[in-house]
């Protein structure tokens, strides 16, 4: 395998899915939650129709974290992320939305893949909501929740990116 950090190939990060969808190219997608001890993952079929759940990294350093994304960017065929973008309520941008568009900058120098910034508002309320409907444990909640989020923030934008391409 080559080493991820040996060239940087700066990557393009944008908020707008129009841009995005002519950044990518056929193949898969795969969604972040970021949070501060977690990366939840979620990752698209090959048509991009459906985000299943992935995997959560339990995060350390930043450089560990993106080898692992890079990683499974690759084993996967990934040609774009959409990172969730947990704005407040009023749409203002506080601590959480700036440490995730760092993520963002700092993959940007790592990975020659596009990132679409995704409005996550309530997606882990959603998230959580869907699990305790379907009576999970408090234990099992905490150990799916990030990658239940992230496949909410990743069919949300699938969804959008297919109303884009089939506008009719």
């Amino acid at each position: 395998m080559t080493d991820p950090f040996a060239s940087p190939p700066h990557g393009i990060t944008t908020d707008d899915a129009e841009t995005f969808a002519g950044l990518v190219g056929p193949g898969r997608l795969i969604g972040i939650d970021a949070g501060t001890k977690t990366l939840g993952l979620a990752l698209s079929d090959t048509r991009r129709s459906i985000a299943s759940a992935l995997e959560t990294i339990r995060r350390t350093k930043f450089t560990a974290d993106a080898t692992r994304l890079i990683d499974l960017t690759q084993e996967h065929g990934v040609v774009g992320y959409v990172l969730g973008l947990p704005a407040n309520m009023d749409g203002s941008e506080g601590p959480r939305a700036q440490a995730s568009r760092a993520f963002a900058r700092n993959m940007n120098k790592l990975s020659p893949l596009p990132v679409l910034l995704w409005d996550e508002r309530m997606t882990t309320l959603e998230a959580e909501r869907m699990l305790i409907a379907a009576d999970a444990s408090r234990k099992r909640r905490a150990d799916v929740i990030d990658k239940l989020a992230a496949t909410l923030i990743l069919q949300g934008a699938l969804d959008r990116l297919r109303r884009l391409a089939d506008p009719a």
